[in-house]
């Protein structure tokens, strides 16, 4: 079975000095293949303009590749050719390609690729030819992954209406593949499009690799999120096709954490590593994605922990695992206190996207959840930062940023209440307290400015490690965050003089917020959304957040899951809606809309509401729900 690892550059450039002192390392460690994940992250010669400005050259990704070789490890570049190719899409030249049009029959400026775009087929062999010599170990990867845009235009339409959804994406398959063999190239595919449409499988040609993922930990068979994670097994159809497969686990973070979930990531890369060895596997590729919130140690220090599994196969407990990676990534000296306290902090993750909503907004934050959890996270992650831990560089740099995460969360939801406690306060006449809850909450706020500083220091060094001196993810949502300190302080201090003002919006919460629970009771992936109707009938959408955690806990059928969802209103009378996006159901309950001075309740405390329909057992999945009745509620008027 091959061992590979993947690097998504696509995602996050990093410098090529340091990728290349890492081969070295990964050969040691067992593994042999290296899939590198592209888009737009490299200038390829025949299709100028396609690179980004921070793109490598043509060379020096060749410099990669021969470095590769000479560690003995093989390279597979990623092509994506269906699903993920706003890389195309996003050039003027080549905007004519997307799948999406507008009324008019017009390119819309995002989407993917059309199958069947008279250009398109020339387009991918440019992208191809350009890879061939890269390509070590004769093998493409075309991608094809998430593609859910499939069959939308007039063109597409009408294939589909006569060969199915399945001959339609088996049609592209081969046409690829047709492309590829000339190149005198194997050909791979993500597998995750075959779950939707297991039909196309007989129809796909021998001798192509199928890479299936699923990035939680699971017994014996991956399971699909959008069937609402019911078990799955495409390995007997694929291998009666005679088609290769691949295991795939992922090391790193989902989007915007910015440290790996260490525990779910080792679960996940064991449940893999089994799976592969019952159903003799071609190989075991460990995804790695998104990394721009994360220092690229420490998916390095994943990868590491993971060939324990082949080095030391009797040692595959997390904490064992995990204390290996750290001594073979890190040249730890306290790699098992490290592991624990590493996996102690998963508990704490900030992860999913309840947590991350913070990032785009402070004004969603101001409801009835108690504020305990949070102070208890800062108080975790300062401990984490002790000095007896001795942590290596890039944990060092994770943990304090992390920690600027924890008070950031604390600081804006204590911020929210103290609005609602100034507004009482005023009521009631008490003027005095007032002012002095006022300066207090300006003390709060310079103390959080002297947080915003370590917080960008953290993610300014985070990113320097290992890639060029450019603004990173982190560092532009700490200056977002410190332009709206700025602007909160001077939101207070203007309360100083005019108190009426606390009455208003502001950037912590609405004149009015409607809080309620969202209940994720049969997990898939389902987005509520609230909407409040305008004076012409039309609605308008307030707020929007998908309700998927990101975490093994959560990758389930059934839980007891639950997260508040806080909306600033602008006027309590407001004609409100809830609306179901996305595929399954969720209930809602606690539904309130308050001011902080008095409080509405829209629906009795032990009744739930639920929206949605149930996830699909099999299919394509229609993430826009159709059926009003089951999927908007609109609120009782108080």
């Amino acid at each position: 079975m091959i061992r590979a690892f993947q690097w998504d550059l696509a995602r996050q450039v990093e410098r090529i000095d340091f990728l290349k002192k890492l081969l070295p390392r990964y050969a040691r460690w067992g593994y042999e293949e290296l899939y590198l994940h592209l888009e737009d992250a490299v200038h390829y010669p025949t299709l100028p303009g396609i690179g980004r400005d921070d793109a490598y050259t043509y060379e020096e990704l060749g410099e990669l590749v021969l470095t590769a070789a000479q560690c003995g490890i093989r390279v597979v570049p990623i092509i994506n050719l269906l699903g993920h190719t706003q890389y195309l899409i996003k050039h003027p030249g080549l905007r004519d390609l997307n799948e999406l049009r507008d009324e008019r029959g017009g390119a819309l400026a995002s989407g993917q690729i059309c199958p069947l775009h008279p250009r398109t087929l020339g387009v991918a062999e440019k992208l191809l030819r350009d890879m061939a010599p890269y390509c070590t170990a004769g093998k493409v990867h075309v991608g094809l992954d998430e593609s859910f845009h499939l069959g939308q235009c007039p063109r597409c339409r009408e294939e589909v209406a006569r060969l199915g959804l399945g001959g339609h994406f088996a049609g592209h398959v081969n046409r690829l593949h047709k492309l590829v063999g000339g190149l005198g190239l194997q050909m791979g595919i993500w597998a995750d499009m075959l779950y939707f449409v297991p039909e196309a499988i007989p129809q796909l040609p021998a001798g192509i690799t199928a890479y299936d993922w699923y990035y939680y930990p699971f017994k014996r068979k991956p399971r699909v999120e959008f069937f609402n994670f019911a078990e799955r097994d495409l390995h007997p159809a694929l291998k009666k096709q005679g088609i290769r497969y691949y295991g795939c686990p992922m090391n790193g973070a989902f989007r915007y954490e910015p440290m790996p979930v260490f525990g779910d990531r080792l679960a996940n890369i064991r449940s893999w590593w089994q799976r592969c060895q019952r159903v003799k596997s071609d190989g075991l590729l460990i995804t790695s994605w998104e990394p721009y919130r994360l220092a690229l140690e420490t998916t390095t220090v994943v990868d590491a922990a993971a060939a324990t599994l082949w080095l030391e196969a009797d040692h595959d407990d997390a904490t064992t695992m995990l204390a290996r990676g750290l001594e073979r990534a890190l040249g730890s000296k306290q790699a098992r206190p490290q592991a624990r306290a590493l996996l102690a902090a998963d508990a704490h993750a900030f992860a999913g996207y309840a947590r991350w909503q913070i990032n785009d907004r402070w004004d969603a934050f101001a409801g009835e959840e108690s504020l305990k959890p949070y102070f208890a996270e800062v108080k975790f992650f300062e401990r984490m930062r002790a000095v007896a831990y001795d942590w290596p560089t890039a944990l060092s740099l994770s943990l304090t940023f992390r920690l600027y995460l924890a008070k950031r969360d604390a600081f804006v939801r204590q911020a929210a209440r103290d609005v609602f406690g100034l507004r009482r306060l005023l009521k009631r006449g008490e003027v005095k307290a007032f002012d002095l809850k006022l300066s207090q909450m300006l003390l709060a706020g310079a103390a959080f400015a002297q947080d915003c500083r370590k917080g960008l220091h953290a993610a300014r060094a985070m990113g320097r490690r290992t890639r060029l001196a450019t603004r990173g993810q982190n560092q532009m949502v700490v200056e977002t965050d410190k332009s709206r300190l700025t602007a909160w302080m001077g939101w207070l201090r203007k309360l100083a003089r005019q108190r009426d003002l606390v009455n208003g919006p502001n950037l912590m919460c609405g004149p009015w917020q409607l809080n309620l629970r969202v209940h994720n009771f049969a997990p898939a992936v389902q987005k509520v959304i609230v909407e409040q109707r305008n004076a012409d009938g039309s609605w308008e959408e307030l707020m929007g957040r998908y309700t998927i955690e990101f975490r093994a806990y959560a990758a389930r059928a059934k839980t007891k899951l639950w997260r508040e969802l806080s909306v600033p209103i602008a006027n309590c009378d407001a004609v409100l809606r809830i609306r179901m996006g996305g595929v399954g159901q969720v209930q809602f309950s606690h539904a309130t809309l308050t001011n902080g001075t008095m409080q509405k309740r829209l629906q009795p405390a032990t009744k739930r509401k639920r929206l949605g329909r149930r996830a699909p057992a099999q299919g394509f999945p229609v993430l826009v729900a159709k059926d009003e009745k089951t999927s908007v509620w609109e609120l009782p008027r108080v």
